[in-house]
């Protein structure tokens, strides 16, 4: 039976395409993490998402019937998913972050921080929104951490900053659909290079790139899609770490406070730094290797941040 004649006999609703996609990706054997960690749940992404359906819809929902043109839809999307391992966001145009929808496509990183969560919570106990009046988002990416950090406090300026130009045009795009535009700004910037002279932040956040050789060297194909401009960060993957420690006090307020996510180099940070006393974050909803340091703990440390002599 032709692979047409399949589709039109064989498979008949949202439930049966959920299931055979899924069946499908246990096949070949796909990687995830791009939002979903399973089968089952990326296929079921992948289907509701291709219908423009919500996530949550009554249960009789998935006994409907399809289309012919949805089914084709589905299994272009389905065959993309598998042979060219591309992950499922960037067919979709969209990434969820912190509750919250998001367009991406090559030009940035897939949102899947747990930053988020923290994000959420306020930053709580380490910072209060009362004293948040101007955050910065360091490598901004899609701009999904400056926009939820603008929306969790709506009183403060949020500037993100990033060196990708591409990167800046994809977190413009969210910025307003978000409608931010006057709260969030964007920065071409090398790190803390290109932003406003003197200006101070009540809170740094960042989520730059952290991947070290090693796993660059071994990275899935699926990761491979992603700009290694937002990965890739030197031999022990502290590359734009060591710099943001060295420089971040100068940028924050008195009772400033910096978040970094480093990912797996937590333990090349913590073999580099082993006199800084970094507070590493626990999270509800999985996720780890997010540090946080205070104003005063980046300026009583900042000999240990000195970067090593070039070559």
């Amino acid at each position: 039976m032709g692979s047409e004649a399949f589709i039109q006999q064989d498979l008949f609703t949202i439930l049966d395409f959920i299931r055979w996609a899924a069946s499908r990706f246990n096949t070949a054997e796909l990687e995830f993490g791009h939002g979903t960690d399973n089968a089952i749940d990326e296929a079921n992404h992948l289907v509701v998402r291709a219908l423009n359906l919500p996530h949550q819809m009554p249960e009789q929902f998935y006994h409907a019937r399809l289309t012919h043109s949805e089914k084709r839809s589905i299994v272009d999307l389905v065959d993309k998913r598998i042979h060219d391992r591309t992950p499922l966001p960037y067919l979709l145009n969209e990434a969820w972050f912190g509750g919250m929808q998001f367009y991406v496509d090559h030009r940035v990183l897939i949102p899947r921080s747990p930053i988020g969560e923290l994000i959420g919570e306020g930053f709580r106990p380490w910072a209060s929104a009362e004293n948040i009046h101007q955050v910065l988002d360091l490598c901004t990416g899609s701009g999904c951490i400056a926009i939820a950090c603008a929306l969790a406090f709506p009183e403060a300026q949020v500037d993100a900053a990033d060196i990708s130009t591409d990167a800046l045009e994809v977190a413009h795009i969210n910025v307003e659909r978000y409608q931010l535009g006057e709260q969030v700004k964007l920065h071409a910037s090398d790190l803390f290079d290109g932003l406003p002279a003197g200006k101070r932040y009540d809170l740094i956040v960042s989520n730059p790139p952290y991947v070290d050789a090693g796993e660059m060297a071994i990275l899935a194909p699926e990761y491979q899609h992603e700009p290694q401009l937002g990965l890739a960060a030197g031999e022990d993957g502290l590359d734009l770490v060591r710099r943001i420690l060295l420089q971040a006090a100068d940028y924050l307020t008195e009772h400033g406070v910096l978040v970094v996510e480093v990912g797996a180099s937590q333990y090349a940070l913590l073999d580099s730094f082993p006199q800084v006393p970094f507070t590493w974050v626990d999270f509800q909803r999985g996720g780890d290797g997010v540090f946080i340091l205070t104003a005063g703990q980046l300026e009583e440390y900042r000999g240990h941040f000195a970067l090593p002599a070039q070559a």
